[in-house]
């Protein structure tokens, strides 16, 4: 899991090789975590700090579907740079075959039989999945599978 130690580093490291895109990407992120420490007056802790992270990734994933809605390759490549600079501090992500399998141990857990039991289902699994897999993706498995 990432701290911010780790991305400050990488963020002088990125300045010296004066690799433009890894700096800039970088030192949003290194403001998203001050502004949020600022915000709850403490140190984040690394679960708030893959958080942080993973709202950036959503919003980059957002501007890329703008960017092809607008068909902008330029703008679409140069995001995609930026989620490869975020994804070396998140942890790897689940594929769906593992997804799944963490989906149909938590519905057997949580005693789920039917898509209303979605939030006992996410209760269970989220601690779980913390930052291996989008929120959004989690709840189509889950939705899918308890739908049958």
């Amino acid at each position: 899991m990432p701290n911010r130690q780790d991305i400050e580093n990488a963020l002088r490291e990125a300045m010296r090789a004066r690799d433009e895109i890894s700096t800039r990407t970088l030192r949003m992120i290194v403001s998203a975590i001050k502004f949020a420490e600022i915000e709850k007056g403490q140190a984040l802790d690394e679960r708030a700090i893959t958080s942080i992270l993973q709202k950036e990734m959503k919003s980059r994933r957002e501007s890329i579907e703008d960017a092809r809605k607008a068909q902008r390759p330029d703008l679409e490549e140069a995001v995609n740079q930026e989620i490869a600079v975020i994804e070396k501090f998140l942890p790897s992500q689940l594929s769906d075959t593992e997804l799944e399998t963490l989906v149909r141990a938590a519905i057997a857990e949580a005693g789920a039989t039917a898509p209303s039991d979605m939030g006992k289902v996410m209760k269970v699994l989220l601690p779980k999945i913390q930052g291996r897999a989008a929120g959004d993706k989690v709840s189509q498995a889950v939705k899918k599978i308890l739908a049958g």
